[in-house]
């Protein structure tokens, strides 16, 4: 391959027993390397068994090839694949950026993903794939830090990482909708409940005395194309309005990058629409990957909450990803109550750094641990107008 590393036997600490044989470790660059490593990353991804869509190769085929039309001479990617002989055991995908503070290695579209993994072969060691991957990472592509953000606990990442990783900032949740058990909708909706069943049964008899209530699946990428413009739109207003932000909404191209992706090959999407009478009032989109449905930009009409807009539309999206065969539904952080309303368990998710340089430990340190959440804290308890500026300011670190 071009521009590619070998790193034979290259481990950070050679004093620990090895479970594996150790590989070689080969850091992929460019667009054209990546599209020829696709059947090696479709082979993994299934026989990974908790494989993400954020490690996909149709997620960061959607990446590069949006970097490269919006030209972006700063995209520095980089692809860490493990290998036992031919084949790929390892591969975690990831991206170099520069900020005012330093250099740091973050996921591939770090900017628009929700969850950082490793994608890693069942009987290989992780913790040492890992080490490998990080010493081929640091020869080859210099950098201060590693950061690693909302990794899941108990995923292969979380469980690969080093001792020395620090945490940063705080605890979040992932609500998370098991279908497994489930033989249908109705089964699974019995397991809510009571008062809460009979609440949104009579919020939506509510609605429908002043107007029909329907639910839509767009299936044309026109329809998903208007419920992705309209999800973002509102999205942005409600940030704005609590004076926040959000790493994909400081991207200027964040809705370009999402208004690509209807009818994308290597990605399934799906957009859905709750209306009252002619208007929505409740609409979310999010993607289908290996049997499991990430839910990823949701907004809903606030002028009417007390009938919970969007308790009710995440019910006909369940439903509706359970009729196409989802056993689960990932509905990302933050865990908010109305994501509670359906979840059967939330998962615990945090941001983890490797410091690899002495500079990147100072950084992490001072800004990470100690500077950027006293920031923030400040920051929640200003103004919105104010606490949008220095939210921006607390993101800009990393």
């Amino acid at each position: 391959m071009a521009d590619a590393l070998t790193l034979a036997g290259g481990v950070l600490n050679p004093s620990r027993p090895r479970a594996v044989e150790a590989g070689s470790v080969r850091l992929v660059r460019e667009r054209g390397d990546m599209a020829a490593l696709l059947p090696q990353w479709q082979d993994l991804e299934a026989a990974d068994g908790q494989a993400g869509l954020f490690q996909s190769p149709g997620w960061a085929s959607a990446i590069f090839d949006f970097e490269a039309g919006r030209g972006n001479t700063n995209f520095d990617p980089v692809i860490a694949t493990a290998w036992q002989g031919t084949d790929l055991v390892a591969l975690l995908p990831l991206e170099r950026v520069s900020t005012g503070m330093r250099r740091v290695l973050v996921p591939l579209g770090h900017a628009f993903a929700q969850y950082s993994d490793l994608l890693i072969r069942p009987g290989t060691d992780g913790p040492l794939v890992l080490e490998q991957m990080v010493a081929a990472l640091s020869a080859a592509v210099p950098a201060d830090t590693l950061s690693f953000f909302k990794v899941r606990d108990g995923s292969s990442l979380s469980v690969a990482l080093p001792p020395e990783r620090v945490v940063t900032g705080e605890e979040q949740g992932a609500p998370f909708v098991d279908l497994s058990g489930f033989a249908d909708f109705a089964a699974y909706f019995h397991t809510i409940k009571a008062k809460t069943r009979k609440n949104m049964r009579n919020a939506r008899n509510r609605l429908e005395r002043d107007g029909a209530v329907h639910h839509l699946v767009a299936e044309t990428a026109a329809d998903q194309g208007a419920i992705i413009g309209r999800t973002l739109a509102g999205r942005a207003g409600r940030l704005k309005q609590q004076g926040l932000t959000s790493r994909a909404f400081r991207d200027g191209g964040f809705a370009d990058f999402c208004a690509s992706l209807p009818g994308r090959e290597g990605l399934s999407l799906l957009a859905f629409s709750l209306t009252h009478g002619d208007q929505p009032i409740a609409e979310q989109w999010g993607f289908v990957h290996g049997g499991q449905y990430y839910a990823y930009v949701a907004s809903r009409d606030f002028a009417i909450a007390e009938e919970s807009p969007g308790k009710l539309h995440l019910g006909e999206v369940i439903a509706a990803v359970q009729e196409r065969g989802v056993q689960g539904c990932d509905l990302g952080v933050p865990a908010m109550p109305y994501k509670l309303t359906w979840a059967t368990l939330t998962v615990p998710v945090r941001d983890h750094v490797l410091p690899l340089t002495l500079r990147g430990r100072l950084l992490v340190g001072l800004w990470d641990v100690r500077l950027r959440p006293l920031l923030k804290s400040v920051a929640m308890r200003l103004p919105p107008g104010l606490r949008t500026r220095l939210m921006g300011l607390v993101h800009h670190g990393h």
